[in-house]
């Protein structure tokens, strides 16, 4: 089971070509994928065509549906956002901390393009699904 990032899912619905969309594109007939409801939302309003939302929300309905943030995951984020901080780290986008909090506390890999990742994989143990 893995998670994939809105990173990783435009470039898939854009038909770009390189090793995260080869390998989400593996995951699809052979690995449980879960979309996340915060995914779910930045992917479908980047669309400019109703007819592209209807097919995007098509496939993400044969997934497995997470909800990604509650109390408990937000504090969680705040302290890794705190402590890659103190490192002298600064993750820029809050949904990145959240989806990254989530996966490391569901232990869920997580495929990505986004380098706001790159930190929770080095210093939190962030699994990065690319090396599956």
């Amino acid at each position: 089971m893995i998670l994939v990032d809105t990173s990783v899912w435009i470039d898939y619905f854009n038909g770009v070509d390189n090793p995260k969309t080869v390998k989400l594109d593996g995951f699809l007939s052979s690995t449980v994928i879960v979309a996340g409801d915060l995914m779910i939302a930045e992917l479908l309003q980047g669309f400019r065509h109703d007819k592209d939302v209807e097919i995007a929300q098509s496939l993400l309905a044969h997934l497995e549906q997470a909800q990604l943030c509650n109390t408990e995951i937000a504090i969680k984020s705040a302290q890794n956002y705190r402590l890659l901080r103190k490192q002298g780290i600064t993750v820029r986008k809050t949904i990145d901390c959240l989806i990254a909090t989530y996966c490391i506390d569901n232990e869920l890999p997580l495929l990505f393009s986004d380098r706001d990742f790159q930190p929770f994989v080095a210093v939190l143990n962030l699994k990065d699904a690319l090396n599956l």
